[in-house]
């Protein structure tokens, strides 16, 4: 839900409807969502939650020293990754086209609108089942 690398960072669920930015957090090595107006404040996101930004996401290249990226998208899904790897970044969104990007790696400075949660109550293992089903298809940008 919240990557390893804020564990001392404040914490709070995400909410649909929140306004979020895309921040740096103090006291951590990682980037994230935070509320606007509630700098030190990490707000964290379930997998499946679905998201708007304000303009098209930008973020950094895998090799600091390049310009940044513009990704031509607006809207993702929360997720996920590297779950196997605990020393990893986990926390990524995953675009229409089905780029996916870690969100350590957003820009700094970015609006974003908490449109859905996902659904709950549905039981753990037909979950895991239906994803399974899904045809895997992901490019990383790390």
């Amino acid at each position: 839900m919240c990557d390893y690398s804020l564990q001392h960072v404040a914490t709070r669920a995400a909410k649909v409807g929140d306004s979020l930015i895309t921040t740096k957090f103090n006291n951590s090595i990682t980037r994230g969502f935070a509320e606007v107006g509630e700098p030190n404040v990490a707000v964290c996101i379930l997998p499946g939650t679905e998201l708007a930004f304000e303009r098209d996401v930008e973020c950094d290249h895998a090799l600091g020293f390049f310009p940044t990226r513009k990704l031509r998208e607006r809207v993702a899904r929360f997720r996920q990754i590297n779950m196997d790897n605990p020393y990893e970044h986990h926390d990524a969104l995953e675009f229409p086209s089905g780029q996916v990007v870690l969100l350590t790696r957003l820009c700094e400075g970015q609006h974003a609108t908490v449109l859905q949660l996902p659904a709950s109550g549905v039981p753990e293992g037909a979950k895991d089942e239906a994803e399974a089903q899904q045809p895997q298809r992901q490019r990383v940008i790390v």
